[in-house]
């Protein structure tokens, strides 16, 4: 999900093409523990497209409603190689810095491989996730050229994004900037998939949204959460709804949670008190927030270019060889009285191509055809014409 294609040739191909010394910013333990939490999401992603690939056939794509099966299985291949090699090259880049990739992690996705459109639906939350982790982040690289490789990574998974949000015939893109989280909100939405090593940063309380089927403008939303304290006086709380580019969430009171015209994805807080989330990770004042945020798809707009994605591919012409003899035999039945510019059959080794379309067309003896390079056509009703064409 986050980080460092280029750190390898930044780092290690520039001394060696010139051959003398170069000045290197150190990397600090901050930077070490950002990329080191940015390799076990990149794991993450890497081995969700993993399992996902090896469980889904052709028949589960289908059922999910993919007309064309291939569209949706290249993209998700493409994707897993993608989360590879960035997993490969943040292992690599800490072992320059001196420091160790987190290992030992598991990964449950039980609930999100279910079927496939959970499974795609799961995918987008992953890749949206990862763009607003690589936005966090970067507020907090001292080193330069490490932040100019997660820039590099960075583009590649909006890429992600939007096509993920084509393939769930949304938005493909929903809005024109992104939302950035610090690593302690992406934990409340990564940390459910996550066990078994310690990442070093504290996440958010999970907050999950209880109400079933897909919010839209006016949906009442419910929440749960252990971050909420068992009898609080929920007057006091808010729910604030972050999207990409706004200056400030929007807060709502926590049992009026309605969602608002909106389009897109939208992070959701449950804050104790009024005062609005700033939508900068600089300035953002994180201390009142009790749990979340959750990731909620707001899809208001869908477009055709979803539709086209999950169409059955259009049927393609196919084509038949014939022989002369049967290429004069079409047009003498398309021409009876014999006034066309034809080649006769010399012999049977002669080959003639027409579409199975045209060869319908003068089996009912209407429309022209077209015959190695000739083409029969209907002129007036007392005459007959005939023309080359090439």
């Amino acid at each position: 999900m986050m980080f460092f294609a280029a750190i390898l040739p930044a780092f290690l191909l520039t001394s060696a093409v010139s051959g003398a010394p170069i000045r290197r910013q150190a990397a600090n333990n901050t930077d070490v523990l950002v990329f080191q939490f940015a390799g076990v999401l990149e794991q993450l992603e890497d081995s969700f497209y993993s399992q996902a690939l090896a469980k889904f056939q052709d028949s589960d794509f289908t059922a999910a409603g993919f007309g064309n099966t291939a569209i949706p299985k290249e993209l998700f291949s493409t994707i897993q190689g993608d989360e590879a090699a960035h997993t490969s090259i943040i292992d690599s880049t800490l072992t320059s810095l001196g420091a160790k990739p987190v290992t030992g992690c598991k990964f449950d996705f039980t609930a999100a491989l279910k079927d496939v459109a959970t499974m795609a639906a799961t995918a987008r939350v992953l890749e949206n996730v990862g763009v607003s982790a690589y936005l966090g982040g970067a507020n907090l690289l001292s080193n330069k050229e490490l932040l100019v490789a997660a820039a590099s990574i960075l583009t590649i998974e909006a890429r992600h994004q939007t096509m993920l949000n084509v393939l769930n015939t949304a938005t493909s893109i929903p809005a024109a900037f992104d939302t950035a989280l610090s690593p302690s909100q992406v934990l409340a939405l990564a940390s459910p998939f996550i066990s078994g090593c310690d990442l070093g940063i504290p996440a958010n309380p999970v907050l999950s949204i209880t109400n079933t089927g897909a919010a839209v403008p006016g949906t009442k939303l419910t929440f749960q959460s252990t971050g909420i304290p068992s009898g609080v006086d929920t007057s006091t709380l808010t729910c604030q709804m972050m999207t990409g580019g706004a200056a400030f969430a929007l807060a709502l009171p926590f049992d009026n949670c309605v969602v608002p015209n909106i389009n897109g994805p939208v992070y959701i807080f449950v804050v104790n008190g009024t005062q609005p989330l700033l939508n900068s990770q600089v300035n953002q004042a994180t201390g009142t927030i009790l749990a979340g945020p959750t990731l909620a798809f707001i899809d208001s707009v869908p477009e055709t270019i979803g539709q086209v994605v999950k169409a059955a591919p259009s049927a393609v012409a196919s084509t038949t060889t014939i022989s002369g003899a049967e290429a004069t035999g079409l047009l003498n039945a398309a021409d009876p009285a014999g006034q066309s510019l034809a080649p006769s059959a010399t012999s049977d080794a002669s080959t003639a191509t027409a579409t199975s379309s045209a060869a319908e067309s003068t089996s009912t003896g209407a429309g022209p055809i077209t015959v190695l390079g000739w083409s029969n056509s209907t002129g007036s009703s007392d005459s007959t014409s005939a023309s080359s064409s090439y």
